[in-house]
């Protein structure tokens, strides 16, 4: 696909990660500097917050200001005003573990994986948090990424990344998982690999390729049907925005580059914008009361 690519932001982020449309903004994170970021494509305007650990996704929550976010240290409320404060700790420090991506359904559950910070350990798991409180999903993952679900909220999508594999689930209204099975096997080469997806209102899941310099969408029986090419090799999530959820924003990530590489793609670690035929699904919000 001959898209239009426009670099929003060039700020070089080691590992830009978890884009998410709340309001008339964007809000992502670069988890390895430890920021959170916000640009207003309406003005053009941008800030940056610092994050007391590696910082790795936000979601919006249900009648209040602020967000909950991913620390290495576990689950934690965000407000841009006042800071960070505790909401649980998921798993054992010993593991090395951090949370990694993340979505939120309709009905206001949270998901979210875990990953080994070394990227070597199978010790990562997928979780549902919700107000009966958080339950382990899935496990023995290295690189948990890309949790999405479908617009009918029936599709479960979840992506072991190092086994280069999207799974779907069967998603029940209580929230239960069944049904795990293979919705797409990459064999894009060595160094490609799937990271974060999001769904688009036909149900077609777009998915991040990290070294493989673009994005992929794919249909509900897992064809690949579309490919966006962007200039930076390494792209992590895509997220729909705008006011008709008709752009599609990606962040990208410097980290694992060499010098040589990243003089010749030097929009690496920016953050992406290219309009889109199909809008997105909205922004769900995070039920904690």
């Amino acid at each position: 696909m001959t898209a239009q690519v426009t670099c929003v932001w060039d700020l070089k982020a080691t590992l830009g990660e978890g884009p998410i449309w709340h309001g008339d903004t964007l809000w992502f994170v670069d988890i390895k500097q430890r920021k959170i970021h916000n640009y207003h494509p309406a003005t053009g305007e941008r800030f940056s917050f610092d994050a007391p650990d590696q910082v790795t996704f936000l979601a919006p929550i249900v009648g209040a200001t602020g967000f909950v976010v991913g620390l290495k240290t576990g689950i934690h409320r965000f407000h841009p005003a006042t800071g960070f404060s505790l909401l649980l700790e998921v798993e054992d420090a010993a593991l090395n573990n951090r949370p990694n991506d993340a979505t939120v359904d309709a009905q206001g559950r949270l998901w979210f994986g875990t990953m080994h910070d070394g990227e070597e350990n199978n010790s990562g798991s997928l979780y549902r948090m919700d107000l009966t409180g958080v339950a382990r999903m899935d496990r023995d993952i290295c690189i948990t990424n890309g949790p999405c679900v479908s617009p009918d909220g029936k599709t479960f999508y979840h992506t072991d990344t190092l086994e280069k594999t999207i799974y779907a689930f069967d998603l029940a209204e209580d929230g239960l998982l069944s049904n795990k099975r293979v919705f797409v096997q990459f064999a894009l080469g060595d160094d490609v690999y799937p990271d974060g997806s999001v769904v688009d209102s036909e149900g077609y899941l777009w998915t991040a390729l990290w070294g493989g310099f673009g994005a992929v969408r794919f249909s509900p029986q897992g064809d690949a049907v579309t490919r966006i090419e962007l200039p930076a090799p390494n792209v992590t999530k895509p997220c729909f925005g705008g006011p008709d959820l008709k752009t599609l924003y990606f962040t990208t990530a410097r980290k694992g580059l060499s010098d040589e590489t990243l003089a010749q793609y030097p929009l690496a670690g920016g953050v992406f914008a290219v309009p889109v035929d199909v809008a997105g699904q909205p922004q769900h919000e995070v039920r904690l009361v």
